[in-house]
Protein backbone atom coordinates (compact mmCIF):
# COMPACT_ATOMS: atom_id res chain seq x y z
CA UNK A 1 0.00 0.00 0.00
CA UNK A 2 1.37 3.29 -0.89
CA UNK A 3 3.09 5.33 1.72
CA UNK A 4 1.74 3.14 4.24
CA UNK A 5 5.80 2.44 5.99
CA UNK A 6 5.42 5.86 7.38
CA UNK A 7 1.29 5.49 8.91
CA UNK A 8 0.50 4.46 12.00
CA UNK A 9 -2.23 2.78 12.92
CA UNK A 10 -4.74 3.66 15.92
CA UNK A 11 -7.02 1.41 17.65
CA UNK A 12 -9.18 2.85 20.33
CA UNK A 13 -11.63 0.37 22.00
CA UNK A 14 -15.06 2.26 21.29
CA UNK A 15 -16.40 0.98 24.74
CA UNK A 16 -14.34 2.89 27.02
CA UNK A 17 -15.32 5.81 29.27
CA UNK A 18 -12.46 8.48 27.73
CA UNK A 19 -13.46 7.45 24.15
CA UNK A 20 -15.66 10.07 22.91
CA UNK A 21 -17.13 10.55 20.14
CA UNK A 22 -14.89 13.97 20.03
CA UNK A 23 -11.93 12.01 20.57
CA UNK A 24 -12.45 10.30 17.92
CA UNK A 25 -13.13 12.85 15.65
CA UNK A 26 -9.84 14.47 16.91
CA UNK A 27 -8.04 11.54 16.75
CA UNK A 28 -9.20 10.63 12.96
CA UNK A 29 -8.42 14.66 11.83
CA UNK A 30 -4.43 13.71 12.89
CA UNK A 31 -3.99 10.06 11.85
CA UNK A 32 -4.37 9.77 8.07
CA UNK A 33 -8.00 9.12 6.76
CA UNK A 34 -8.55 4.65 7.32
CA UNK A 35 -6.36 4.49 9.74
CA UNK A 36 -7.92 5.13 13.03
CA UNK A 37 -9.65 2.33 14.22
CA UNK A 38 -12.82 2.08 16.50
CA UNK A 39 -13.57 -1.84 17.81
CA UNK A 40 -16.42 -2.79 20.07
CA UNK A 41 -16.18 -6.49 19.89
CA UNK A 42 -13.85 -9.10 19.69
CA UNK A 43 -15.06 -10.07 15.94
CA UNK A 44 -14.04 -6.34 14.90
CA UNK A 45 -11.04 -6.59 17.00
CA UNK A 46 -9.64 -9.85 14.58
CA UNK A 47 -11.05 -8.20 11.79
CA UNK A 48 -9.59 -5.28 12.86
CA UNK A 49 -6.10 -7.15 13.30
CA UNK A 50 -6.09 -8.59 9.57
CA UNK A 51 -6.26 -5.54 7.90
CA UNK A 52 -3.55 -3.99 9.65
CA UNK A 53 -1.27 -6.96 8.66
CA UNK A 54 -2.67 -7.17 5.42
CA UNK A 55 -1.55 -3.03 4.91
CA UNK A 56 1.57 -3.52 7.03
CA UNK A 57 1.61 -0.85 9.15
CA UNK A 58 4.94 -0.18 11.02
CA UNK A 59 3.57 0.86 14.05
CA UNK A 60 0.23 0.24 15.84
CA UNK A 61 -1.32 2.21 19.03
CA UNK A 62 -4.06 0.88 20.99
CA UNK A 63 -6.22 3.63 22.87
CA UNK A 64 -8.17 1.79 25.84
CA UNK A 65 -5.95 0.22 28.56
CA UNK A 66 -4.32 -3.01 29.26
CA UNK A 67 -6.81 -4.99 28.04
CA UNK A 68 -7.27 -3.35 24.84
CA UNK A 69 -4.04 -4.07 24.50
CA UNK A 70 -3.60 -7.55 25.09
CA UNK A 71 -6.55 -8.34 22.81
CA UNK A 72 -4.86 -6.28 19.79
CA UNK A 73 -1.31 -7.58 20.35
CA UNK A 74 -2.33 -11.14 20.54
CA UNK A 75 -5.02 -10.73 17.24
CA UNK A 76 -2.26 -8.92 15.66
CA UNK A 77 0.75 -11.35 16.11
CA UNK A 78 -1.39 -14.51 15.49
CA UNK A 79 -2.34 -12.98 11.95
CA UNK A 80 1.62 -11.88 11.34
CA UNK A 81 2.28 -15.41 12.43
CA UNK A 82 0.06 -16.62 9.52
CA UNK A 83 0.81 -14.88 6.45
CA UNK A 84 4.81 -15.01 7.66
CA UNK A 85 5.08 -11.38 8.63
CA UNK A 86 6.77 -9.69 11.51
CA UNK A 87 4.66 -8.28 14.17
CA UNK A 88 4.64 -4.21 14.12
CA UNK A 89 6.01 -2.09 16.57
CA UNK A 90 3.28 -1.22 19.30
CA UNK A 91 2.43 1.05 21.56
CA UNK A 92 -0.06 2.27 23.91
CA UNK A 93 -2.16 5.46 24.44
CA UNK A 94 -3.86 5.76 27.72
CA UNK A 95 -7.37 5.63 27.54
CA UNK A 96 -8.39 3.49 30.14
CA UNK A 97 -8.59 2.79 33.78
CA UNK A 98 -5.78 0.59 35.42
CA UNK A 99 -3.25 1.70 32.61
CA UNK A 100 -0.10 -0.57 34.08
CA UNK A 101 1.76 0.17 30.71
CA UNK A 102 1.12 3.35 30.52
CA UNK A 103 3.44 3.62 33.75
CA UNK A 104 6.23 1.86 31.87
CA UNK A 105 6.22 3.19 28.41
CA UNK A 106 5.37 6.43 29.71
CA UNK A 107 2.32 7.39 27.72
CA UNK A 108 0.32 10.89 29.23
CA UNK A 109 -2.74 11.02 30.29
CA UNK A 110 -5.94 12.01 28.83
CA UNK A 111 -6.65 15.03 30.26
CA UNK A 112 -4.80 17.81 28.81
CA UNK A 113 -5.18 16.32 25.45
CA UNK A 114 -2.24 13.98 26.65
CA UNK A 115 -3.06 11.46 24.12
CA UNK A 116 -2.84 14.04 20.89
CA UNK A 117 0.26 15.04 22.23
CA UNK A 118 1.39 11.13 22.70
CA UNK A 119 0.75 11.09 18.94
CA UNK A 120 2.90 14.61 18.32
CA UNK A 121 5.12 12.74 20.47
CA UNK A 122 5.74 9.63 18.66
CA UNK A 123 6.69 11.23 15.48
CA UNK A 124 9.77 13.31 17.43
CA UNK A 125 10.66 11.66 20.59
CA UNK A 126 9.48 8.17 20.60
CA UNK A 127 11.99 5.49 21.23
CA UNK A 128 11.92 2.11 21.10
CA UNK A 129 12.74 -1.25 23.19
CA UNK A 130 11.84 -4.97 23.66
CA UNK A 131 9.13 -6.20 25.95
CA UNK A 132 8.70 -9.32 27.05
CA UNK A 133 4.99 -10.91 27.25
CA UNK A 134 3.62 -13.85 28.40
CA UNK A 135 1.28 -16.84 26.93
CA UNK A 136 -1.32 -17.57 29.15
CA UNK A 137 -5.06 -18.49 28.62
CA UNK A 138 -4.81 -17.75 24.54
CA UNK A 139 -3.26 -14.51 25.16
CA UNK A 140 -0.37 -12.23 25.73
CA UNK A 141 0.29 -10.23 27.99
CA UNK A 142 2.63 -8.46 30.64
CA UNK A 143 0.79 -9.32 33.90
CA UNK A 144 -2.01 -11.56 34.88
CA UNK A 145 -2.75 -13.06 38.39
CA UNK A 146 -5.17 -15.22 40.20
CA UNK A 147 -6.81 -14.41 43.66
CA UNK A 148 -7.03 -10.82 45.60
CA UNK A 149 -6.34 -9.01 42.72
CA UNK A 150 -8.45 -10.83 39.93
CA UNK A 151 -11.31 -10.84 42.23
CA UNK A 152 -10.73 -6.67 43.02
CA UNK A 153 -11.08 -6.15 39.81
CA UNK A 154 -14.36 -8.32 39.10
CA UNK A 155 -15.78 -6.57 41.65
CA UNK A 156 -14.24 -2.96 40.23
CA UNK A 157 -16.24 -3.90 37.14
CA UNK A 158 -19.73 -4.21 38.93
CA UNK A 159 -18.98 -1.17 41.06
CA UNK A 160 -18.63 0.94 37.97
CA UNK A 161 -21.52 -0.45 36.49
CA UNK A 162 -23.82 0.79 39.85
CA UNK A 163 -21.64 4.14 39.87
CA UNK A 164 -22.85 4.67 35.79
CA UNK A 165 -26.51 3.90 36.62
CA UNK A 166 -26.56 7.38 38.44
CA UNK A 167 -26.49 10.26 36.86
CA UNK A 168 -25.69 12.33 39.07
CA UNK A 169 -22.24 10.31 40.25
CA UNK A 170 -21.05 9.89 36.79
CA UNK A 171 -18.91 12.94 36.25
CA UNK A 172 -16.72 12.47 40.00
CA UNK A 173 -16.83 8.08 39.10
CA UNK A 174 -12.70 8.22 38.15
CA UNK A 175 -11.16 4.89 37.97
CA UNK A 176 -9.07 5.89 41.89
CA UNK A 177 -12.65 6.70 43.02
CA UNK A 178 -14.51 3.15 42.27
CA UNK A 179 -11.59 1.21 42.94
CA UNK A 180 -11.30 2.50 46.38
CA UNK A 181 -15.56 2.28 46.70
CA UNK A 182 -15.46 -1.01 45.20
CA UNK A 183 -12.46 -1.93 47.46
CA UNK A 184 -14.43 -0.89 50.74
CA UNK A 185 -17.46 -2.22 50.09
CA UNK A 186 -16.83 -5.26 48.25
CA UNK A 187 -13.50 -6.55 47.92
CA UNK A 188 -12.09 -6.24 52.06
CA UNK A 189 -15.31 -7.67 53.30
CA UNK A 190 -14.94 -10.58 50.95
CA UNK A 191 -11.53 -10.72 51.76
CA UNK A 192 -11.64 -10.88 55.44
CA UNK A 193 -14.34 -14.10 55.08
CA UNK A 194 -13.06 -15.77 52.73
CA UNK A 195 -10.36 -18.98 53.26
CA UNK A 196 -7.21 -19.17 51.43
CA UNK A 197 -6.98 -20.78 48.39
CA UNK A 198 -4.54 -23.65 47.78
CA UNK A 199 -2.49 -23.55 45.61
CA UNK A 200 0.55 -26.17 44.25
CA UNK A 201 2.87 -24.50 41.81
CA UNK A 202 5.13 -27.06 39.01
CA UNK A 203 8.13 -25.14 37.21
CA UNK A 204 7.89 -25.99 33.35
CA UNK A 205 10.74 -24.01 31.99
CA UNK A 206 14.41 -23.40 33.27
CA UNK A 207 15.57 -23.66 36.98
CA UNK A 208 12.95 -21.26 38.59
CA UNK A 209 15.17 -18.63 40.95
CA UNK A 210 13.71 -17.73 44.99
CA UNK A 211 14.65 -14.17 45.48
CA UNK A 212 14.76 -13.22 49.37
CA UNK A 213 13.58 -10.63 50.95
CA UNK A 214 16.74 -8.62 50.51
CA UNK A 215 16.08 -8.78 46.61
CA UNK A 216 18.41 -11.28 46.07
CA UNK A 217 18.57 -14.70 44.99
CA UNK A 218 18.23 -17.27 48.19
CA UNK A 219 18.95 -21.10 47.97
CA UNK A 220 19.22 -23.38 45.19
CA UNK A 221 17.49 -23.02 41.92
CA UNK A 222 14.42 -25.34 41.41
CA UNK A 223 14.48 -27.45 38.45
CA UNK A 224 11.87 -27.98 35.90
CA UNK A 225 9.32 -30.51 37.17
CA UNK A 226 9.64 -29.98 40.51
CA UNK A 227 7.41 -27.92 42.87
CA UNK A 228 7.79 -24.16 43.20
CA UNK A 229 5.20 -23.44 46.06
CA UNK A 230 2.29 -25.44 47.41
CA UNK A 231 0.20 -24.27 49.92
CA UNK A 232 -2.48 -21.38 50.88
CA UNK A 233 -2.10 -18.22 49.48
CA UNK A 234 -4.64 -15.42 49.15
CA UNK A 235 -2.54 -14.27 45.82
CA UNK A 236 -0.39 -15.09 43.02
CA UNK A 237 0.11 -13.23 40.06
CA UNK A 238 3.00 -12.67 37.43
CA UNK A 239 4.28 -10.40 35.01
CA UNK A 240 7.23 -8.93 33.38
CA UNK A 241 6.75 -5.10 34.16
CA UNK A 242 6.73 -3.84 37.56
CA UNK A 243 3.45 -2.24 37.59
CA UNK A 244 -0.35 -3.20 38.40
CA UNK A 245 -3.04 -0.94 37.59
CA UNK A 246 -2.92 3.03 38.69
CA UNK A 247 0.68 2.92 39.24
CA UNK A 248 1.04 0.34 42.20
CA UNK A 249 4.55 -1.26 41.78
CA UNK A 250 3.61 -4.66 42.54
CA UNK A 251 6.12 -6.64 40.52
CA UNK A 252 9.81 -5.46 41.87
CA UNK A 253 11.58 -8.03 40.05
CA UNK A 254 9.83 -7.81 36.75
CA UNK A 255 12.63 -6.50 35.12
CA UNK A 256 15.62 -8.43 36.80
CA UNK A 257 16.18 -10.99 33.93
CA UNK A 258 14.89 -10.42 30.73
CA UNK A 259 14.47 -14.07 30.26
CA UNK A 260 12.57 -14.06 33.35
CA UNK A 261 9.04 -12.91 34.49
CA UNK A 262 8.40 -11.98 38.13
CA UNK A 263 5.94 -14.80 39.85
CA UNK A 264 4.91 -13.55 43.41
CA UNK A 265 2.63 -15.53 45.84
CA UNK A 266 1.07 -13.74 48.67
CA UNK A 267 -0.60 -15.40 52.06
CA UNK A 268 -0.91 -12.24 54.35
CA UNK A 269 -4.75 -11.31 55.03
CA UNK A 270 -6.21 -7.74 54.69
CA UNK A 271 -5.30 -6.48 58.06
CA UNK A 272 -1.23 -6.58 57.00
CA UNK A 273 -2.41 -5.45 54.12
CA UNK A 274 -4.09 -2.31 54.81
CA UNK A 275 -1.00 -1.61 57.78
CA UNK A 276 0.96 -1.61 54.94
CA UNK A 277 -0.46 0.07 52.01
CA UNK A 278 1.61 2.46 51.28
CA UNK A 279 4.94 0.14 51.35
CA UNK A 280 2.92 -2.54 48.77
CA UNK A 281 2.53 0.30 46.91
CA UNK A 282 5.82 1.58 46.44
CA UNK A 283 7.13 -1.92 45.92
CA UNK A 284 8.97 -1.88 49.08
CA UNK A 285 7.43 -4.17 51.27
CA UNK A 286 8.79 -6.95 52.86
CA UNK A 287 6.98 -10.17 54.43
CA UNK A 288 7.96 -13.78 55.44
CA UNK A 289 4.11 -14.77 54.24
CA UNK A 290 5.39 -13.17 50.82
CA UNK A 291 7.15 -15.52 48.19
CA UNK A 292 9.18 -14.34 44.92
CA UNK A 293 10.25 -16.45 42.18
CA UNK A 294 11.43 -15.55 38.99
CA UNK A 295 10.48 -18.21 36.33
CA UNK A 296 10.18 -19.11 32.53
CA UNK A 297 7.22 -21.15 32.81
CA UNK A 298 5.17 -22.91 35.32
CA UNK A 299 2.09 -24.70 35.88
CA UNK A 300 -0.79 -24.49 38.74
CA UNK A 301 -3.48 -25.95 40.46
CA UNK A 302 -6.02 -23.67 42.65
CA UNK A 303 -8.42 -24.96 45.20
CA UNK A 304 -11.28 -23.78 44.80
CA UNK A 305 -11.43 -22.26 41.77
CA UNK A 306 -10.90 -18.51 41.24
CA UNK A 307 -11.07 -15.67 38.89
CA UNK A 308 -8.07 -15.14 36.46
CA UNK A 309 -7.39 -11.57 35.26
CA UNK A 310 -5.16 -11.31 32.04
CA UNK A 311 -3.96 -7.85 31.47
CA UNK A 312 -6.53 -6.35 33.42
CA UNK A 313 -9.20 -8.39 32.09
CA UNK A 314 -11.34 -11.21 34.28
CA UNK A 315 -11.47 -13.93 32.45
CA UNK A 316 -13.70 -16.46 35.06
CA UNK A 317 -13.11 -19.02 37.26
CA UNK A 318 -10.23 -21.17 36.94
CA UNK A 319 -8.74 -24.20 39.08
CA UNK A 320 -5.76 -25.10 36.26
CA UNK A 321 -3.63 -22.63 34.49
CA UNK A 322 -0.15 -22.64 32.66
CA UNK A 323 1.67 -19.63 31.63
CA UNK A 324 5.15 -19.01 29.67
CA UNK A 325 7.04 -16.64 28.35
CA UNK A 326 6.44 -15.92 24.39
CA UNK A 327 9.34 -16.99 22.37
CA UNK A 328 10.20 -13.63 20.78
CA UNK A 329 9.62 -10.26 22.62
CA UNK A 330 7.81 -7.48 20.84
CA UNK A 331 8.82 -4.18 20.08
CA UNK A 332 7.03 -1.27 21.51
CA UNK A 333 6.94 2.66 21.44
CA UNK A 334 8.80 3.81 24.73
CA UNK A 335 9.32 7.74 25.71
CA UNK A 336 11.81 6.66 28.03
CA UNK A 337 14.21 5.41 26.04
CA UNK A 338 15.92 7.52 23.35
CA UNK A 339 14.61 8.30 19.83
CA UNK A 340 16.32 6.68 17.29
CA UNK A 341 19.21 8.49 15.60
Amino acid sequence: MPGVVDRIAVVVNGNAKQVTDELVETLDQIVQSGDLFVSRSLEEAHDIARTIVVRGYPTVLTGGGDGTFVRMVTAIVQEAENVGRQPPRFGLLRLGTGNALAWVLGAQSPKGRGVVADLARLRSEGGSRELRLIEVAGLLTPFAGLGADAIALSDYGRTKERFMRVPGVRRVATGPVVYSASMLTRTIPRYVLRPALKFAVVNEGSPAIRMGQNGRPVGASIPAGELIYEGPAQLLAFSTIPYWGLGARAFPYAEERPDRMHLRIVNFGSVEAMLNLRSIWQGVHRSDRMHDFLVDGFSLTCNPPTPLQVGGDVLGHRSQVRARLAEQPIRVVDYYSPPPV
